[in-house]
């Protein structure tokens, strides 16, 4: 895959997005990139001219002028790249893009591919690995959250964290390394107390940032909530509700759902993921059967469950029935228990309903009129995901995982240092604890691309956008 991103050559992109805009970017990058400009360029001689400069001009196809245009110079190694690199700002016609990077490639110039800006930028050791994936989270973030959590990424977040304990284990393991020479003489370099103590610390460390892929995989993809209850519950009228929006139909006709919808709100500055499921009910319809199952499916993959019920027609033993199921099938959810319908019973048989459920355990319990589009209900339910998402924040200031790739890497790491761990204990010889000790630093070094192939890297960039 990487075969195709060469160094040596001058790259080209529009990157601004596609469609009509005021102004559109070109960028140009590599080591022709000022001689390349400066001869569809019509005005100062760009190769004489001194970085971080902008020029005035018109960008030309032989006598014809394709747009007025200001050109940004970044000299090497002072720029994105560390190439000699161009930006060109034109008007936002497609059209006029297009021409513009037609003469550019006429001039010497090669199309970009994707994210092959970014991984010069790798390749040339201006980021790593795991900055080069941060630019992309960036690029597509969509609230406060997730772009707090990529530019902490981008800064070297997780790479500050992993390259002081990946350079102790360096040197304890070319010590263990160099016992291995002297095997005949029974000397010993690499004090086992000492690596006793900085295995389990480094094991103390990166444990809770595998603890954090929890709410970083949420922020990032959206925290999955599954509405689930029995047929007429209120389960639509609830999404209905959430969202403010006639997003799912609502009937008095038991089944009319009958597959998962989704839809994605932001609470305070988290994504959640809410997914209103098929009522749960013993049925012959083959379809409705089908639905069933996948709301059942989706209490195994939910991290949050909004149970709904008919406070008026659901006597309590179905109830606690209902809770009972969902617990079995996901015992590490936050469950929220919403009382539908409290208009239909006076207060006393509201509190009392409330009263018997809290006696199981359970605190999360609140009264709502789901078909109302009642503000009090829909603020009790936002402050209450708001809680629990916040009690699933990490501390102030510390890394996030956000990344299937790094969260990996962590586990195979600490599994690693783990063996080592019970390798000293039963007093291993040096030769199978260095090999215990070189899997964690493969896996560490993954993260920030010190250890990697071409098939991981080809992966990565191939997901980014021509012209980043």
């Amino acid at each position: 895959m990487l075969g195709a991103y060469q160094q040596d050559d001058t790259i080209t992109a529009i990157a601004t997005p596609n469609g009509v805009s005021a102004i559109g970017i070109i960028r140009l990058s590599g080591p022709e990139a000022f001689t390349i400009c400066n001869k569809v360029f019509k005005g100062k001689n760009i190769t004489l001219q001194a970085s971080h400069t902008v020029h005035y001009g018109f960008i030309m196809n032989g006598d014809t002028a394709i747009d007025e245009v200001m050109v940004t110079l970044f000299r090497a190694p002072k720029s994105f790249t560390t190439e000699d690199s161009i930006e060109i700002a034109c008007h936002g016609s497609p059209y006029i893009l297009e021409q513009i990077i037609n003469v550019l490639i006429t001039a010497g110039a090669r199309l970009a591919l994707p994210g092959e800006f970014t991984i010069r930028a790798f390749m040339k050791g201006r980021i790593d690995l795991s900055q080069a994936e941060a630019v992309a989270d960036l690029i597509v973030s969509q609230n406060a959250s997730q772009h707090a959590i990529a530019m902490q990424q981008m800064r070297g977040g997780i790479t500050n964290e992993i390259a002081l304990l990946r350079q102790e284990l360096l040197d304890f393991v070319s010590l263990i390394e160099l016992e291995l020479d002297f095997g005949e003489e029974d000397v010993e370099f690499a004090d086992r107390k000492d690596l006793y103590t900085l295995v389990n610390k480094i094991i103390h460390h990166i444990s809770p940032l595998i603890n954090s892929f929890r709410y970083g995989n949420a922020i990032k993809n959206g925290l999955p909530i599954a509405i689930i209850g029995r047929p007429n519950a209120g389960k639509s009228s609830l999404l209905n509700l959430l969202l403010q929006d006639e997003r799912a139909i609502v009937s008095d006709i038991a089944g009319t759902t009958r597959d998962t919808i989704e839809e994605v709100m932001t609470i305070g500055g988290v994504p959640f993921r809410f997914i209103d499921t098929a009522g749960i009910r013993a049925t012959e319809d083959t379809i409705e059967k089908i639905g069933i199952a996948k709301a059942l499916k989706k209490i195994e993959e939910a991290r949050m469950v909004l149970y709904i019920f008919d406070a008026a027609n659901t006597p309590i033993s179905e109830v606690l029935e209902d809770i009972s199921m969902i617990n079995e099938k996901n015992h590490d959810i936050s469950l929220l228990i919403m009382v539908n319908k409290t208009d239909l019973l006076s207060n006393d048989q509201v509190k009392d309903l409330i009263a018997t459920i809290k006696t199981h355990g359970h605190t999360n319990v609140f009264a709502i009129q789901a078909n109302n589009n009642s503000q009090d209900s829909l603020n009790q339910i936002t402050k209450a995901l708001d809680n629990i998402a916040q009690q699933m924040n990490p501390e102030d200031n510390q890394t996030v995982i956000t990344n299937v790739r790094h969260y990996n890497a962590l586990l195979e790491a600490r599994n690693a240092l783990n063996h080592v761990v019970t390798g000293l204990d039963n007093r291993l010889s040096s030769d199978l604890l260095s090999l215990d000790i070189k899997q964690s630093l493969n896996a560490l070094g993954q993260i920030t691309g010190e250890v990697t192939s071409d098939e991981i890297l080809g992966n990565i960039f191939g997901k980014f956008c021509i012209g980043k």
